[in-house]
């Protein structure tokens, strides 16, 4: 198992494939009719963390908080505002356009939406086989179809289906063929930007397991996003919270879902079915009040202070660090932090 491999190599044993340091990514946007004025949407404000080579880092939290905007910035199909994220020691915001082709070869992404990502007017064939045509990796077309087919059946299509379009597709097969394509120039990490919220839930289950079965396979790295904490657990070795543009919690997966120490986390895996309705009972549920606040004007001080039953003056003064204040064993951006203990989720 993958995260048995993590686990032996420990947090120190291996280099990090990917380093990310104080990401920040603001959008720059008008507002007022007369008198135009020029402010940041603060969508990501400060993110970092590490996914080691073989790891999958679920990436976890509500819609709206910047998880997507991470995943584009960085393989650079958003430029960033600031910071640095080392692949393999190599800063992806430094490299030129050469650099780049060059790294996407080695990080590749499956999108959320399995329709819109997928031309209608190639074959499917056309579409898998397409990254080797575009990196210029030598090999004639006759090569590139049979290599399509069996990325194909590895997924768990047809090598017959390379010659069909899309549209003849259900939306978990059009996920399989975006998976074939990440994966047909064998790259070291893939980033999966909620690659089954477009889903059915009976299928959902079906690409996790695929996404498993092939990392096993491959040996690749994951950063999995997504906002269902039973999915995130179920793949991750290590799951990351982000709340407004920040990462609130980190750490292996069984501290942040047995044990988290966040508030919001807290408030998260309340949320989440458990498959004991007695115990479910029994369990003081967490009900978040008021709304998400509004990044361009995100709260001083904790950004979660909003909606926190424990917050304080502390609070609204000072900005939290993500470190670990109390030996709980995990970061977590929480002047008040500690440990709750939490209901088994279903998985």
């Amino acid at each position: 198992m993958i995260a048995d491999r993590a686990a032996a190599s420990g947090p120190n044993g291996s280099e990090p494939l990917l380093r990310v340091e104080n990401l920040v990514k603001h959008f720059p946007i008008s507002t007022g009719t007369i008198i135009r004025k020029r402010i940041a949407l603060k969508a990501v404000d400060g993110v970092s963390f590490e996914i080691r080579p073989g790891e999958t880092l679920g990436l976890v939290g509500e819609s709206g908080c910047g998880k997507s905007t991470v995943a584009r910035t960085l393989l650079r199909l958003v430029e960033p505002t600031s910071g640095r994220a080392l692949f393999q020691g190599q800063d992806i915001f430094a490299m030129g356009r050469h650099e780049l082709r060059r790294l996407r070869r080695r990080v590749q992404i499956i999108f959320q939406d399995p329709y819109a990502s997928l031309d209608p007017r190639m074959t499917v064939g056309e579409i898998v086989s397409e990254p080797w045509v575009v990196h210029g990796m030598g090999v004639s077309a006759a090569d590139r179809l049979q290599r399509a087919q069996d990325m194909l059946v590895r997924v768990g299509l047809s090598a017959s289906d390379a010659t069909r379009f899309p549209y003849e597709f259900s939306g978990g097969q059009r996920q399989r063929i975006g998976i074939a394509r990440a994966l047909i120039t064998n790259p070291e990490l893939v980033v999966c930007d909620e690659p089954i919220s477009a889903l059915d839930v009976s299928v959902q289950a079906q690409i996790v397991n695929l996404l498993e079965d092939l990392q096993d396979e491959f040996g690749i790295a994951y950063l999995f996003i997504a906002h269902d904490l039973s999915v995130v657990r179920h793949i991750s070795d290590r799951i990351a919270v982000m709340y407004l543009g920040r990462i609130v919690e980190i750490g292996d997966e069984a501290s942040i879902c047995d044990r988290p120490t966040h508030p919001y986390t807290q408030a998260l895996l309340s949320a989440v079915p458990v498959p004991d309705p007695a115990a479910a009972r029994r369990d003081e549920r967490i009900v978040l009040e008021g709304e998400v606040p509004n990044p361009i004007y995100p709260p001083s001080g904790c950004r979660f202070r909003t909606r926190c039953w424990k917050a304080e003056q502390l609070c609204a003064d000072e900005v939290p660090e993500l470190i670990d204040r109390h030996g709980h064993g995990h970061p977590s951006a929480c002047h008040f932090a500690e440990q709750r203990q939490v209901l088994p989720i279903a998985t």
